[in-house]
């Protein structure tokens, strides 16, 4: 039964509704005979008048359908729609005056007027009374209460959305305004956050939804912290930009995502410089179905290229990031498929299109795969950027960015050490190829990128736990996808030969802190020692083999300053060309004869010598 509700289509709850606004219109015509002349059973009139009886519900059904009154959501009645059912009763009361003269049936000339005070009463008690009848049905079934964070217009279009679907009910609004204390909004009473902890008792509440679009990333960031360790899952709406794309407001509700607990605001690294490097030019992205290669494709657009080719050695992922550009105005789209592994694929692709832009993010980042497949790891790595710059300097590339992570500063790890190489042989190249600039860019850990922890963190959660931290002191920096991909595309438009560009990304973050404020966010609490009666244990497994405890940005202390305040160019040695052949000569004999011993020692003396080098050059 309390399934009913949601079980029935919008035309048979928008009949449902006619139906009983036409036997409402049937009862109002008897009851303003009763109040007109103050008899209970007005007989003498039904002789007479028995066919407007009739009449009136199939004419103001008729006319209720062509005004849309009964297609009114019952959760969205509000001004507006009162006004309409206001109109609908003023126009059946005129054309029940009509009736009754030009028919003759003989009623009192003040019947219609009464009809339609009636009728509206009528029409408001039994929306009412639905109303309070759904509620108490969806109060039976699995609905969540739920605290809306905000009572400004957003919150107030949010609870209103969530009254009109079942699944979570709002009880009240939480709001640190001053002028909103002890008033209702939307039918609901506001009340201080600090009051959570005694709501969450009174009322079952459950989750706290922030409706707060507008609000500046570090009051955001206050207000998780005020939030963490009450017990509640704490779930929030995107920006106002995002919430433009036409989606109900219910169906935007998200868990909070990691970029707010940064501990910093996102940094803004658009800029016009991008469009001026960018606009008419074709451009191809290496791994443009990965994570960042996806985010590079979405946000180049915005600079009005002239082609972009898309080459992704994962048919599936191609598909789909060709699917969803296609859907936008832009340029001619190619989608290539192959691995830069593929020689004559990659020549075929940067001839044949014309391209003078490449921005390589194609490679194997996760560390514990290449450190347990040492040999695809580096030909991918590796290999497949020498291969890929080289035919960039053969087909006359104008521009090529080598996508590269901290994880190349002072390797410790076979991944590591595979991008370190990989930035050597792009500082190699640009030493070789003069008419091509070669740059690289260095990430942290990029928040929401494939394998990345925090998805693994909220799945442990999700299934009870435990959470596993490889060590209680392991910090690392991290950035957003967004981030990511301007930091790469500006890096492209800054570049003036075998530049190593970073961004300042503040603090590192404890990974712990970050595992902790997770658990408490989706409502849990930590179980430790001083709190036993937990729900979720963070554990700690151990560092993982060629984990560090911390990452590095920089590998020496020099940079110098670029246009973009927080954007810094790093100055770094590298190997010499004939150290760089000798490297990739011994690498590639490992690789061929499937030694991954002897390609690990490789990798560990090429990347010793480059450290002494750069020390040397310091």
């Amino acid at each position: 039964m309390e399934r009913l509700p949601e079980s029935m289509t919008r035309l048979q709850k928008a009949l449902t509704l006619l139906a009983l606004d036409g036997l409402a219109m049937l009862v109002a015509l008897l009851a303003a005979l009763q109040l007109r002349l103050g008899e209970l059973w007005p007989d003498q009139y039904f002789a007479q008048g028995y066919g407007l009886f009739a009449l009136v519900p199939v004419i103001g059904m008729l006319v209720s359908w062509i005004m849309g009154v009964p297609r009114i959501v019952l959760r969205s009645f509000e001004r507006r729609a009162l006004f309409r059912l206001i109109q609908f009763a003023f126009l059946m009361s005129l054309a029940v005056a009509a009736l009754n003269t030009g028919l003759n049936f003989g009623l009192p000339r003040s019947a219609p007027g009464i009809w339609a005070a009636v009728f509206l009463v009528f029409a408001l008690f039994s929306r009412l009374v639905l109303l309070s009848l759904i509620d108490r049905l969806q109060a039976q079934s699995s609905s969540v209460n739920v605290l809306v964070y905000g009572a400004g217009g957003t919150g107030q279009q949010l609870a209103a959305a969530l009254r009109s679907q079942p699944g979570l009910t709002p009880v009240g609004f939480l709001d640190d305004n001053p002028a909103l204390r002890r008033v209702e909004v939307a039918g609901l009473r506001v009340f201080r956050p600090s009051a959570l902890p005694q709501l969450k008792a009174r009322y079952d509440v459950h989750k706290v939804i922030l409706a707060m679009p507008s609000m500046r990333p570090v009051d955001r960031q206050d207000m998780l912290r005020e939030l963490q360790g009450a017990g509640v899952e704490v779930l929030t709406l995107p920006s106002f930009v995002e919430l433009l794309d036409g989606r109900d407001l219910t169906e935007q509700i998200r868990p909070v995502s990691t970029d707010e607990l940064l501990g910093r605001a996102a940094v803004d690294l658009s800029s016009a410089e991008v469009a001026g490097a960018y606009a008419g030019k074709t451009v191809m992205i290496t791994g443009a179905g990965g994570s960042i290669g996806s985010e590079l494709v979405r946000q180049i657009l915005a600079a009005k290229p002239g082609r972009l080719v898309l080459y992704e050695q994962s048919e599936f992922a191609l598909y789909e990031i060709e699917r969803e550009i296609k859907a936008l105005e832009g340029p001619p789209i190619v989608p290539a498929l192959g691995s830069v592994t593929d020689t004559r694929q990659v020549e075929r692709t940067l001839r044949a299109e014309g391209v003078q832009i490449v921005l390589h993010a194609a490679a194997y980042k996760h560390v514990p795969m290449v450190e347990q497949n040492p040999i695809v790891g580096t030909y991918n790595n590796v290999i497949g950027t020498r291969l890929l710059a080289d035919a960039a300097i053969a087909a006359g590339v104008e521009r090529f960015i080598l996508v590269s992570t901290d994880k190349a500063v002072r390797p410790t790890n076979a991944m590591g050490a595979t991008k370190r190489l990989a930035e050597l042989v792009v500082q190699d190249r640009q030493t070789r190829g003069r008419d091509t600039v070669f740059a690289m860019v260095r990430f942290g850990n990029v928040l929401g990128s494939s394998g990345s922890v925090i998805p693994l963190f909220r799945e442990q959660i999700q299934s009870g736990g435990p959470v596993t931290v490889t060590h209680p002191e392991v910090t690392r920096y991290f950035m957003t996808i967004p981030e990511a991909a301007q930091l790469v595309l500006l890096a492209g438009s800054y570049a003036e030969g075998g530049d190593v560009f970073v961004l300042d990304m503040g603090q590192p973050v404890k990974i712990l802190d970050l595992a902790r404020s997770l658990v408490e966010l989706s409502g849990l609490t930590v179980r430790s020692e001083a709190n036993p009666t937990g729900e979720i244990e963070i554990v700690t497994t151990g560092l993982r083999p060629g984990e560090k405890l911390y990452e590095e940005l920089l590998i020496g202390a020099d940079v110098i300053a670029t246009p973009h305040p927080k954007i810094m160019r790093a100055a770094e040695g590298h190997l010499s060309e004939t150290e760089t052949a000798a490297a990739l000569r011994e690498i590639e004999d490992a690789i061929h004869d499937g030694a991954a011993e002897r390609l690990r020692k490789y990798l560990r003396k090429w990347i010793a010598a480059e450290a002494l080098d750069d020390s040397r050059a310091g």
